[in-house]
């Protein structure tokens, strides 16, 4: 069932958003050099660096699939965030006074001095193409949700989205940026908050809020820390510390949306103050929004909740020749419920080893249900993967005689994955719509408005911080650098408007045809983890090696980045197992190696480039 909004929510949602726009075009206007758009006229300070960096990354994505992330599986995504702190001290101790040192608009003009031109450009369209696709998925992930939800057309909110944050990006260049995040982020925290301290209200009287983290902590939601070494997980402490370290660094390090940002700071000290803040606040931040998606697991267990929670998927398969199979599944939703709804109460008055086991077991049975209302759903609207998985089942069914065959065992293992694929499919993946669906349903009018306000806030923020850098690598390494005469201030001020206005578009594009991943926050950090380590090395040959030059770092920069692509896929494949985060170590370490090696068997009047 589609949703409609009170007036209220209508006013609290527009009042917000125009506010934040016609703040940013009117405080920022009438910007004349490159100075002062690209890098907000040095005047930020450390509280307004650290906001905006926090706002940069802080997308749409973060509030409706980190919550999702949390409702299925707890808070161990918070081990995502581990290596951050440590990112931050590495770039205010290396990356932050070498830039202010060389006063560089880009962090790619640093590769230029220290390599070569085509090593340079290579790096920034590394960055467009990754940072390129990260802007239309930030456009498309509150618009896909919000047009399911609500009814509204999913191109016409990936404009209206896109359309407001090339008013002020293009108007007031990386200052509009930085000053609308300080409003964003106020309204995101305002928000985050409410909608926490409503979900503890809505939760039985006689459950307190140390009770929920119990009852939260039975079915295994509140275990954060994994010190496993186990590949099949995705969140340990160590993918963290490690790959997460690598990921941040080349994130706040090299990545031009929020190199931007912090280079726009009044100072030195400044630009690290706003980092160190970031760094200090950040993971408190993911563990708050992960603790939300728990509370309203929670409160999932005192009031009954749908099966899948996109109602359009719902309809299709209860209208379906698998209606009264979905219908049993509920049924037997309902009987779990029940049961569920007792032990809770029950455990909050005292906890018992034994209630404990069964609230697990029965969250565990209840996971299993919603994968079958997923595999359900995938064969009402998908016939080519129902008679796939029938010619399997009967596959496995001819071979049963004999099931210590490699052939049974293969098809059975290959019946069993195509049965969890279910739950990867756009109509049938429904993390990402939980907690927009507990908004809409169960929060009072005024603050849903606040909460959709809270959404498209975020999706602005991060979508204007990158098309803002996106505009400016364009202009300052690409269109600039390549220019044969100078032009003057005001046509690059001009052309980077120009090119901010044209990112904003592709940006547009690229979210109509976009496409839910199993997990769109995992999408972005896949994006970003295929590209960044190989990046991260480019620069810290830059920083420490410098013995190697032009052409052994862009040779090898090219070897490395097909590899990592490679590897992506063998994973995607299942043919190996490699953890996306451990991408970014990987292709840092052998963008170092193989430019060694090349330094070493390249002509060396090939390597003085």
């Amino acid at each position: 069932m589609q949703q409609t909004l009170d007036w209220i929510d209508w006013t609290v949602l527009i009042t917000t958003l125009a506010t934040i726009v016609g703040y940013g075009t009117w405080k920022t206007r009438g910007s004349k050099n490159v100075q002062d758009y690209v890098r907000g006229g040095n005047t930020s300070k450390w509280w307004t660096i650290g906001l905006s960096v926090m706002a940069t990354q802080a997308s749409a994505i973060t509030f409706l699939s980190t919550t999702g992330q949390a409702f299925s599986d707890g808070m161990g995504f918070v081990q995502f965030y581990f290596g951050l702190p440590i990112a931050m001290v590495i770039i205010c101790l290396v990356f932050i006074p070498l830039y202010h040192r060389l006063k560089v608009y880009t962090a790619y003009e640093f590769l230029e001095n220290r390599f070569d031109l085509k090593t340079r450009s290579l790096t920034a369209i590394l960055f467009l193409i990754q940072r390129g696709l990260a802007a239309g998925i930030t456009i498309f992930a509150p618009a896909i949700i919000l047009s399911v939800v609500l009814g509204w057309n999913i191109v016409t909110l990936n404009i209206v989205i896109g359309v407001l944050v090339i008013i002020y990006t293009v108007s007031g260049g990386t200052k509009a940026v930085t000053v609308t995040q300080k409003q964003q982020m106020f309204v995101i925290f305002a928000g985050m908050i409410a909608a926490l301290l409503i979900i503890i209200n809505l939760i039985p009287d006689e459950v307190s809020f140390a009770d929920a983290i119990d009852i939260a902590g039975a079915t295994g939601k509140m275990e954060v820390l994994d010190f496993s070494f186990d590949l099949e997980n995705r969140y340990t402490v160590w993918t963290g510390l490690i790959g997460g370290t690598f990921l941040m660094l080349s994130y706040f390090g090299t990545d031009q949306s929020q190199v931007q940002r912090y280079l726009s700071g009044k100072s030195m000290r400044e630009m690290q103050m706003g980092l160190l803040f970031n760094g200090l606040l950040k993971v408190p931040m993911q563990f708050f929004i992960l603790l939300v998606g728990v509370m309203v697991f929670v409160f999932y267990q005192f009031n009954p909740s749908p099966l899948n929670f996109i109602d359009a998927s719902t309809q299709t398969v209860l209208a379906s020749e698998y209606g009264n199979d979905y219908k049993a599944l509920q049924a037997k939703q309902a009987e779990l419920f029940d049961m569920k709804q007792r032990l809770s109460l029950e455990y909050s008055k005292n906890e018992n080893p034994a209630t404990k086991q069964q609230l697990f077991t029965i969250d565990s049975i209840e996971k299993s249900y919603r994968l079958e209302s997923k595999f359900l759903i995938k064969k009402a609207i998908d016939p080519e993967y129902t008679s796939e998985y029938n010619t399997l089942k009967n596959e496995v069914a001819t071979l049963s005689s004999n099931t210590e065959s490699t052939e049974y065992k293969e098809k059975s293992e290959a019946l069993k994955n195509l049965y969890k694929d279910s739950a990867k499919d756009t109509q049938t993946n429904d993390r990402d719509y939980m907690f927009i669906r507990f908004i809409l349903n169960h929060l009072p009018t005024g603050l849903i408005g606040l909460l959709l306000a809270v959404i498209l806030s975020a999706a602005m923020s991060s979508t204007a911080s990158e098309i803002n850098a996106l505009a400016t690598i364009t202009a300052i390494d690409l269109y600039g650098r390549n220019l044969k005469e100078d032009k003057g201030e005001t046509h690059m001020v001009n052309m980077t408007k120009w090119f901010t206005f044209g990112w904003g578009i592709i940006a547009i594009i690229i979210a109509c045809f976009a496409n839910l991943a199993e997990n769109l926050i995992q999408l972005v950090n896949i994006i970003g983890s295929i590209f960044y380590g190989n990046v991260l090395g480019i620069f810290l040959l830059a920083f420490f090696f410098k013995h190697i030059k032009g052409n052994a770092v862009f040779i090898g920069a090219l070897i490395t980045q097909l590899v990592i692509i490679a590897l992506y896929f063998l994973d995607n494949a299942d043919i190996i197992n490699m953890p996306y985060l451990w991408l970014n170590l990987i292709g840092c370490v052998v963008v170092i190696l193989v430019a060694h090696l090349l330094q070493t068997i390249l002509p060396k009047s090939t390597n003085e480039a």
